[in-house]
């Protein structure tokens, strides 16, 4: 290559360079409302299109552009005058095509190559061709076969040969029950159809071998003819080596263009059935795009490339050889894209270019057009100029706005792209949403956008917090779009950014912000558990996250979600699984999210618990005294068997009673057992894991051993005696188990020892002891117990030591003597006692001491006896426990296991003098405020001789500060003493001890206070007084004492009770409310200070009367004239009612008894209710309720109840049933009452 041609290429690679940074127009709606753009095709339909002939062709062609483009069709090269043809419409604001031929029309006229265009006034953008054709399913041609009569073994192929369809058919055989024929390696169809067997069968006879092509398009299916096969075994076919049925020949050539499928088969005769293998010269079939089908006798591979030519090798082989055929595959490649022309931005003088880079085999030729028409026809632009597959742009002006067509073709197809070149000038705009906020993980990385748009393609700068200084370098990254990128965001990158786009025509920024937030972590993950069956269980999930976050806590088990139960408890931080079963094990993931990460952690949960039971126990192996038991584990619940407890019961001695017999590791499932003689065994096994046991298997079958001699004696044979004559010995008998068999006796052999020759004995049965009389005192004993059943003896025991009984000792101890250490402790010694004496085991000496009484001649106080024993090698021990100055005797004796022995001389000692105890009591009382008396008594342990008292006081206060600190010396008779000279009002300690020669005593403690009735000389209350009124009791006073806190004090007299308080607030008088009437008080005032001091008055009786209720006339009460009121109106309403039964016509007793009676009787009213009474029901009886005098004339006697005494006899008028209708007039009876006052009939009433 020359240096121009050098030098074009260089030109050519700073042109497509700077192309790579040429403007793109984002997508935004509102940007490109506002901007003009050359069309731009965006839907089209395929370039091979097959169309149905029963619907209606659709040619699709849609288009976008500003202004909103135009559209107009070429027919197979020439212009498709829409307009003449009524069957063809475009529809609105697109360019696709729709042709009606529902009217009978034929689809073929419609048959060709269209292409669309589409125009505004910034250019004209082309559509690919599209290939219109029509689909076509032709009938199969009618034919009839004759049946195929094949011998058995030997090859067959079945045509199919369907008629030629467009697009192809698909082809499948079947039955005349459209069921599929079944196929195998042997029987097969083939990529063209055809069935082909490999060696017929006596199963392949059948007259219903039918090929069916199914039309996609039209979705229909043609049937061919069936065919018979009828299969013949006149004689036997010999076995063969494999031969092709297809392909033919050794050697095939296949094309196949790139991205597509190539498929290669191999059908072989032979017999038996050859198996097919396939195999690539110098190279491998790509697994990964590679598919073997039909038995491996089809390979297919997808998606071909360059890489999968080559020569591929199919081979058949039985056992009688094989044979192998070779496919010589050639790849070619229709045109394809490798950088497709893109669109280009540029403002007015800018430069740039358009390239169109494609591949294929062989390479493609590059047509260039501009708006459709080719680029030599279009008019001519001087700022552009074409350089094989790119077009270079210089200096352009607004006009040179235009679309441009890449055509790639070569002898396999052809590819068409637009690409518009667009002249814009305008000023920059961001896009990227004002004020956005990002947020990031501090340590993440975090991309600013800033995404612009202006032409010239606009500069852009970063600033952070202020327009000081530009962002540059080392933390940040500037990417092409705008973006600025900080690979490690930390938390000091937090702010305030702003983007500055600039162009030649403008500026504009703006502003977004980045927070950085600490990470979300697990601080405490959940941690893997073991828990048992039935339990609860807790998983803990701590997060720390930023503050501004809010995470989301959730939990998953095995990566899926948690049941829905509510033995799951999900909270904060945690998760609670209640009642855990075995199906709650396995791994919970707690996850944790927030809006900017997440994080998580994991632990398994285990459920454990008690294994199984084990089963199938089986005994084997049986011995006399030995038998092989084994079992089956049960499951172990994820905690491994750590071992088995074998148990038995013994149905012959015990029965129901199940014990420990052995325990064998858990990896093991037998033990040999070894038993013992005359039981009748059942075993059963118990599994232990970390848990615990598992429940008991299930008893094996009985397993009975014979009896025999006891093989052991007892054990623990022991001697000793009960009294000084006689030797009990005592053993531990055998279990039923070790006794061996029935008859189980002891015999008991004893003589004494290094003495007799000869054993005495004795048997006995059912017992552990038996006494021996008459022996010696305390002598050694040889003894020996052997056991002995129905079936012999057990081995020779062996022989042990005992003893016979022991008596009390017969001496004394001698020369006793004491020496007194000090006030409390005195040590005594003494001579052993000889050994023959002892009569027994010397157990050891035991000193008897009691303190007689006190040298004190006012203290006799007598104290129990004591003792205290010593060993046996011991000639001398201490006593600690003595009381000072007393009188103690002592004596001791000697000690065996019989008891103690006779008791030595009694000797007395004396204690000396002590420390004294405490003064049995003090008592303090004030004489005065400033002095006060102190009595006491001595102490009760005085120790010796009290040569006085010591007095220590001082005074106390609240805080830790002490008065000085006074001692005084008082003399041993003094009981009391008067202390003067105290501070008034103030709290003293005094502590008073007791003295002996030996030194003071403990001390006894009392605290006081001294009083003040007096300051200054005058009284701190007076002119007090009390009055008492309905609010209470009013106290009043006078206080010349300093500023303190006053009190009111009260208690009920004689009766007990704590005194009650009540605070003054600055008066001096004060109401107490609380008291009860009737009842004495005592009431005082007290003042307290800031310190300690009190200042307290003189106490007052105070007397609080019972209290009077206020006289209330209940006349004039408003309750009480309701109440009347209604019983008025309640009577009224009984009296009308009593009217309304009485006056309802007709004869009524009244009436009868006037009629039968010339001067009836004048029926009174009852005197409880001012009513009406009734007649007797007998006629000469008086009335009930009446007062009859014996001349029988009625009188008024002491009642006013009478109506007589209110009327004259000749005015006094009844209605017919007797009810009184008169009015009360001339009441001139000489013995009547005056007429009631209303106030007196108002009473009467009530």
């Amino acid at each position: 290559m020359d240096r121009s041609g050098d030098a074009r290429l260089v030109l050519l690679l700073l042109f497509m360079s700077h192309m790579t940074t040429a403007l793109e127009v984002p997508l935004d709606p509102k940007l490109l409302e506002g901007l003009p753009q050359p069309p731009t095709i965006t839907h089209q339909s395929p370039k091979d299109y097959i169309v149905d002939p029963r619907e209606n062709i659709v040619i699709y062609c849609e288009a976008k552009g500003k202004p909103h483009p135009s559209f107009s069709w070429t027919r197979n090269g020439t212009h498709f005058d829409i307009e003449k043809d009524p069957k063809v419409i475009m529809k609105p604001h697109t360019g696709t095509l729709v042709i009606d031929i529902s009217g009978g029309e034929k689809t073929e006229a419609y048959e060709g190559i269209y292409q669309c265009a589409a125009h505004n006034q910034l250019g004209t953008a082309v559509s690919s061709h599209i290939h219109i054709r029509q689909s076509r399913s032709p009938l199969w041609s009618k034919e009839r076969f004759s049946p195929i009569v094949a011998q058995k073994g030997q090859s067959l192929v079945l045509h199919c040969r369907p008629p030629a369809g467009l697009p192809p058919p698909i082809v499948f055989w079947m039955d005349n029950n459209f069921q599929r024929l079944p196929q195998s390696r042997r029987v097969s169809q083939g990529l063209n159809g055809d069935l082909y067997f490999s060696n017929v069968q006596m199963e392949d006879s059948r007259n219903n071998y039918i090929c069916y092509a199914r039309f996609p398009h039209t979705q229909t299916i043609q049937q061919k003819q069936p065919i018979s096969v009828h299969v013949t075994e006149h004689k036997p076919i010999e076995e063969r080596a494999p031969v092709f049925m297809v392909p033919s020949g050794s050697l095939s050539s296949e094309l196949v263009l790139r991205g597509e499928t190539l498929e290669m088969e191999c059908i072989a005769d032979g017999l038996p059935t050859p198996a097919v293998s396939w195999s690539k010269r110098s190279g491998e079939i790509p697994s990964a795009r590679a598919s073997f089908l039909n038995y491996n006798k089809t390979l297919r591979i997808t998606d071909v490339s360059e890489a999968d030519a080559g020569e591929y090798q199919c081979r058949a082989t039985n056992t009688h050889g094989s044979v192998h055929h070779t496919y010589r595959v050639t790849v070619r490649a229709a045109p394809y894209w490798i950088s497709a022309p893109k669109n280009l931005v540029l403002a007015p003088l800018e430069t740039g270019a358009i390239s169109c880079l494609a591949g294929g085999n062989p390479k493609p030729t590059i047509h260039w057009s501009v708006n459709g028409l080719p680029i030599n026809d279009a008019p001519k632009d001087p700022s552009r100029r074409v350089e094989n597959d790119t077009i270079i742009f210089s200096a352009v002006q607004t006009g040179s706005s235009a679309v441009y067509q890449c055509n790639a073709t070569n002898q396999y197809g052809d590819l068409l792209y637009n690409a518009f070149v667009n002249v814009l000038a305008e000023p920059p705009r961001v896009l990227t949403p004002s004020d956005k906020v990002y947020q990031v993980i501090v340590n993440k990385p975090a991309l600013l956008e800033c995404v612009s748009f202006g032409s010239p393609v606009p500069t852009i700068t970063w600033f952070k917090d202020s327009r000081s200084s530009m962002l540059d370098g080392d933390p940040y990254v500037f990417h092409d779009s705008g973006a600025l990128e900080i690979p490690v965001s930390q938390g000091s990158n937090s702010g305030k950014y702003t983007c500055v786009a600039r162009n030649n025509l403008g500026i504009s920024e703006n502003h977004v912000y980045l927070e950085v937030k600490e990470p979300t972590r697990i601080l405490r993950p959940p941690e893997y558990r073991v828990v048992q069956r039935n339990a609860d269980v807790l998983f803990e999930c701590k997060v720390k996250h930023d503050p501004s976050l809010v995470p989301t806590v959730s939990w998953r088990r095995d990566n899926g979600e948690l049941p829905y139960d509510e033995r799951f408890r999900v909270e904060a931080d945690s998760l609670t699984i209640s009642d855990v079963s075995e199906s709650d094990a396995g791994v919970y993931t707690c996850m944790v999210n927030t809006t900017l990460d997440q994080d998580s952690a994991s632990a398994q949960l285990t459920v454990v618990e008690q294994p199984d039971a084990p089963t199938d126990l089986e005994l084997t192996d049986p011995g006399a005294r030995s038998v092989q038991l084994t079992w089956t584990p049960g499951d172990e619940h994820n905690s491994p068997t750590k071992k088995f407890l074998i148990q038995y019961e013994d149905a012959l001695h015990q029965s129901g009673v199940w014990l420990n017999l052995t325990e064998v590791p858990g990896s093991r499932t037998t033990a040999h057992l070894k038993l013992s003689p005359y039981v009748h065994y059942s075993f059963r096994v118990l599994a232990l894991n970390d848990v615990g046991y598992s429940r008991p298997s299930r008893a094996s079958r009985q397993y009975r051993t014979s009896p025999a001699a006891p093989d052991e004696n007892p054990s623990e044979v022991k001697g000793h005696g009960t009294e000084h004559n006689n030797l009990v010995i005592t053993w531990k008998p055998l279990t039923p188990l070790q006794a061996n068999g029935p008859g189980l006796q002891y015999k008991v052999m004893w003589r004494q020892q290094e003495v007799e020759q000869d054993w005495s004995f004795v048997t006995v049965a059912n017992v552990s002891r038996f006494v021996v009389s008459g022996t010696p005192t305390f002598v050694p004993y040889e003894l020996k117990v052997q056991a002995i059943n129905d079936y012999g003896h057990a081995p020779k025991p062996s022989a042990v030591i005992g003893h016979s009984g022991e008596d009390f000792p017969s001496a004394a101890p001698e020369a006793v003597q004491v020496l007194v250490l000090n006030s409390t402790e005195a040590e005594v010694s003494w001579t052993h006692v000889p050994q023959r004496s002892v009569r027994g085991r010397l157990q050891g000496y035991r000193v008897h001491y009691r303190r007689e009484r006190s040298l004190h001649r006012h203290n006799s106080h007598h104290a129990e006896q004591r003792s205290k024993t010593f060993s046996t090698g011991s000639s001398s021990g201490r006593l600690t426990d003595l009381q000072p100055y007393s009188l103690y005797s002592l004596h001791i004796t000697a000690l065996s296991g019989r008891g103690e022995g006779p008791a030595s001389n009694t000797h007395r000692f004396q204690t000396p003098e002590g420390v004294p105890g405490a003064p049995a009591s003090l008592r303090v009382s004030a004489a005065d405020p400033e002095s006060v008396l102190l009595e006491w008594s001595p102490p009760h342990q005085r120790n010796g001789r009290l040569t006085g008292y010591t007095l220590r006081y001082h005074a106390v206060s609240s805080s830790s500060d002490a008065g000085e600190l006074q001692e005084l010396e008082l003399p041993a008779n003094h009981s009391s003493v008067f202390l003067h000279s105290l501070q008034h009002s103030t709290r003293y300690r005094f502590s008073l001890s007791a003295r002996t020669a030996r030194g003071s005593g403990p001390p006894l403690t009392q605290e006081t206070l001294t009083v003040l009735d007096r300051a200054g000389g005058a009284p701190a209350f007076g002119n007090l007084s009390w009055s008492v009124s309905g609010a209470g009791a009013l106290i009043s006073w006078q206080y010349w004492g300093p500023d303190t806190h006053l009190y009111v004090e009260y208690m009920i007299d004689n009766n007990g009770t704590d005194w009650l308080r009540e605070r003054v607030n600055g008066s001096q008088l004060h109401l107490l409310r609380a008291l009860q009437a009737g009842r004495l008080y005592r009431v005082r005032l007290l003042a307290r200070d800031h310190g300690s001091s009190i200042h307290q008055s003189e106490e007052l009786l105070v007397l609080v009367p019972a209290l009077v209720s206020p006289q209330v006339d209940i006349a004039t009460q408003g309750w009480f004239i309701g109440l009347m009121s209604a019983i008025a109106l309640l009577i009224l309403i009984l009296l009308i009612i009593c009217f309304i039964k009485r006056n309802k016509g007709g004869k009524y007793p009244v009436k009868e008894k006037e009629d039968a009676h010339g001067d009836p009787e004048i029926q009174p009213m009852k005197e409880d209710d001012m009513t009406f009474g009734e007649y007797s029901d007998e006629d000469h009886k008086p009335l009930k309720g009446s007062r009859t005098p014996s001349s029988g004339s009625v009188k008024r006697a002491d009642s006013d109840d009478s109506l007589v005494d209110y009327t004259d006899s000749g005015d006094t008028q009844f209605n017919e049933d007797g009810s009184f209708i008169g009015q009360y007039s001339g009441l001139q009876s000489a013995h009547h009452s005056p007429q009631p006052s209303p106030s007196t009939a108002f009473n009467s009433l009530v």
